[in-house]
């Protein structure tokens, strides 16, 4: 038998029933702060930063304009699956994110 267990075994044979809550519960929600509204400039800031950076940092790579002159092209080429999944990989990661975030505002 675990600890929990033990705590819940005596908490069920002390209490017959449930508990009255006489407004608790209604005057501890009216007493709540107020949510803060989100602002979505941080986010768009962020977005603009990391896009430039991304570019700034691929600019002066070969394979980056390789794979997109073969992609461009049409052509199936290794450079080209790096480029691609390099893209892929980043939107997965993005997605995760998103709903990381977006579960917690809930």
């Amino acid at each position: 038998m675990s600890e929990d267990d033990f705590v819940d075994r005596l908490l069920l044979d002390a209490f017959e029933g449930p508990v009255p809550d006489d407004g608790f519960s209604v005057s501890a929600m009216q007493r709540l702060p107020v949510s803060r509204r989100h602002r979505i400039w941080p986010l768009l800031l962020g977005v603009a930063a990391g896009g430039f950076l991304c570019w700034t940092s691929l600019a002066s790579a070969p394979v980056w304009h390789a794979g997109w002159a073969d992609w461009l092209a049409g052509e199936l080429s290794a450079r080209s699956m790096i480029v691609l999944a390099a893209m892929v990989g980043l939107s997965l990661l993005t997605l995760a994110w998103t709903m990381a975030e977006a579960d917690d505002r809930r």
